[in-house]
């Protein structure tokens, strides 16, 4: 029997419906209206495209976006200027700074300059830290979006084997860190494969969460899958054009092969990407009320 599939699309659309009426009772009862502010370094197609998302998704919800382009010879020093100009800015309450910059620019340095109490994307060694110790403020939004269509599809997690693919700061290590803390939707034993892992099948198959964010297409096949297992496909590959010119994408399951082995499975598209921008806005409404304390 296939598969349920966990439609990211509708469990995101579940999540800004109450976001925003969470945002219009800040407004009415507070006169607050989160802000959150992204900048865009340069035109590089994805990013472009990752941030109207996001731009979307504020008009959605009801936070005020505050929009910032800068061109791709911007330097570091102008944009760290700028960092710090929003950092001091009380209608900023997020602030999202599109990965990756152009070369000449230290990421780090970046993530780094913002204030830790607006750094939404949670990378900020602050909000790693106080994650790592279950005490997360804004957790990594794929990550976080993750976790929720885990609990969300009722996948049982209270001991259950996780296995995670990929050991990237962004997606590998912070879900590893969330599903074995002590805490509701958690609580669970965690392995985590990387390129230098030995027989990574052999991990797989006793998964009974699969997490795979190993950013080759079609990694994961249905022989590296233990029956009845709940699949979270993190990747999105461009393996070609459609007829009609869109970008061909693939995650990194075989998701028509795993579908007839795994009990629950995410697609791509719709799966873990629309829910990555909607937990951005929980951060984003999160940061807000840090202001009410």
């Amino acid at each position: 029997m296939p598969a349920d599939i966990i439609s990211g699309k509708e469990l995101a659309q579940t999540i800004r419906t109450d976001l925003a009426a969470e945002v219009a009772a800040l407004k009415a009862e507070h006169d607050i209206v989160p802000g959150l502010a992204t900048v865009l370094v340069g035109e590089d197609p994805a990013s472009v495209s990752y941030v109207t998302a996001k731009r979307r998704a504020c008009e959605q919800v009801g936070v005020r976006s505050l929009h910032h382009e800068l061109s791709a010879d911007t330097t570091e020093a102008q944009l760290l200027k700028l960092i710090d100009k929003l950092n001091n800015d009380p209608a900023v309450n997020g602030i999202l700074v599109q990965l990756p910059l152009p070369d000449h620019i230290d990421e780090n340095a970046v993530i780094y300059a913002i204030n830790p109490d607006k750094d939404v994307d949670g990378f900020h060694p602050v909000n790693v830290g106080r994650l790592l110790i279950g005490e997360a403020r804004f957790p990594p939004c794929t990550p976080a979006g993750i976790q929720e269509m885990i609990v969300r599809s009722e996948t049982p997690t209270e001991g259950a084997e996780v296995v995670v693919i990929g050991r990237s700061n962004i997606v590998g290590k912070p879900i590893a860190v969330m599903m074995l803390q002590k805490a509701p939707g958690a609580n669970a034993t965690v392995t985590l494969c990387h390129t230098r892992t030995k027989d990574t099948a052999a991990h797989t198959r006793r998964a009974d969460i699969l997490i795979v964010a190993a950013g080759v297409p079609n990694a994961v096949t249905a022989d590296m899958v233990k029956p009845g297992a709940t699949v979270i496909d993190v990747g999105v590959n461009r393996i070609g054009t459609t007829d009609s010119g869109k970008a061909k994408l693939a995650g990194d399951v075989d998701f028509d092969a795993v579908k007839e082995v795994a009990g629950k499975i995410t697609p791509v598209p719709g799966g873990v990407g629309p829910m990555t921008i909607t937990m951005l806005m929980k951060n984003a409404v999160a940061a807000a009320k840090l202001t009410l304390s």
